[in-house]
């Protein structure tokens, strides 16, 4: 058995623990190598839990981002999240949990950084004086590597991220999940939760094939004691401006004429003022009331919608803020409303700078 409280790495998938009641005894433990050694061993509090409580003393809101689904835009609100508290002279702090797809490395523009380690702990990596970064990315010696984990690998190093990573005093740690429900949420709840913590927001698009996972998820929320602080609406319609689409001649066999200079001349010489409007459609269905009406039917806040935005996409390609200029203006005035109501709806009160979004 590993020393003291940490979950062997030769462990079954659901390992429940060594300090565990059910440990050497559970279903799970059939099997394991180190089964008896676990139903026999003396069992008290995690010393783990004291330096954790420790660590996140100095942090006075802890937020997590979960979503039911991948892809739905998480990590993207995450990053933009982070972006937004910083921009409001918060000391902000972002911790990736997505063991196997750490994408917030990219998002926040960190690719290729190192974690330092000093006298205090791991340093987390800083896109500006005020906004931290810790990931498992940066700990990749090849960003293509796949990380093949057990649950008890990962749910080691998120507590060591949680009791190792010094991030001196933070307004808000902002904490970004995998989809769904499994080893690493149950963990990152069991770690913090005598510490604080003040909800989760939940990511979904806006159909039914996303709202059941979503479901899971406020179910799993209240399951285990987290607030559930809202729901937003991701991808609520594809909006851009007009002048930025392409317009195209398909035939019946599927033949494509790319029709963009003709339009954009005939507008501009018979109707130059559709130019400066922006255009939408719906991309998928919602046509059953999407998130605001499962937010209803559950009992759960509903922060808001944002549309799919070519340019929000693009900042988060480039690891960037969509508030810092005016080219997301599709979607970055959605995001500061969201933010701004959590703000001060759950937290503290506060305004986000005008910085043009």
């Amino acid at each position: 058995m590993a020393d003291n409280n940490e979950i062997p790495e030769d462990a079954n998938e659901h390992c429940p623990g060594p300090q565990s009641d059910s440990a050497g005894k559970s279903d799970a433990c059939a099997g394991c190598p180190n089964q008896e050694v676990c139903a026999t061993a003396p069992k008290g509090p995690d010393p783990d839990l004291v330096a954790i409580a420790e660590r996140m003393a100095t942090v006075r809101h802890k937020i997590l981002v979960l979503s039911g689904k991948g892809g739905v835009g998480k990590s993207t609100f995450s990053a933009q999240l982070s972006f937004a508290l910083a921009g409001m002279d918060h000391q902000v702090g972002l911790l990736d949990i997505d063991i196997c797809g750490p994408s917030i490395p990219k998002m926040l523009g960190l690719e290729g950084q190192d974690i330092h380690q000093s006298n205090l702990g791991w340093s987390p990596v800083y896109v500006e004086s005020n906004l931290g970064v810790m990931s498992i990315g940066f700990m990749l010696p090849n960003p293509d590597e796949a990380v093949i984990w057990r649950g008890p690998r990962k749910n080691g190093i998120i507590k060591q991220f949680l009791k190792d990573v010094y991030w001196g005093e933070l307004d808000y740690l902002v904490v970004d999940a995998p989809p769904g429900t499994s080893d690493e949420h149950i963990s990152i709840v069991q770690f913090l939760q005598a510490t604080g913590i003040d909800g989760a927001i939940i990511v979904t698009t806006p159909q039914e094939v996303s709202l059941i996972d979503v479901r899971k998820e406020v179910s799993f929320c209240k399951k285990v004691g987290i607030p559930v602080l809202g729901v937003v609406e991701n991808m609520s319609g594809l909006r851009q401006p007009l002048a930025d689409i392409k317009f195209m001649k398909v035939t019946e066999t599927g033949e494509e004429t790319d029709m963009t200079e003709w339009a954009m001349k005939y507008m501009r010489e018979n109707a130059p003022e559709m130019l400066n409007l922006i255009a939408g459609t719906e991309v998928f269905d919602s046509s059953k009331g999407g998130a605001a009406k499962m937010c209803m039917d559950m009992g759960v806040p509903f922060l808001g919608k944002v549309p799919m935005d070519p340019q929000l996409c693009k900042a988060a390609e480039e690891g960037r803020s969509c508030f810092t200029d005016q080219k997301c203006g599709a979607s970055a005035p959605a995001l500061k409303r969201i933010i701004e109501k959590l703000v001060a709806d759950h937290t503290v009160s506060g305004t986000m700078m005008d910085d043009g979004a």
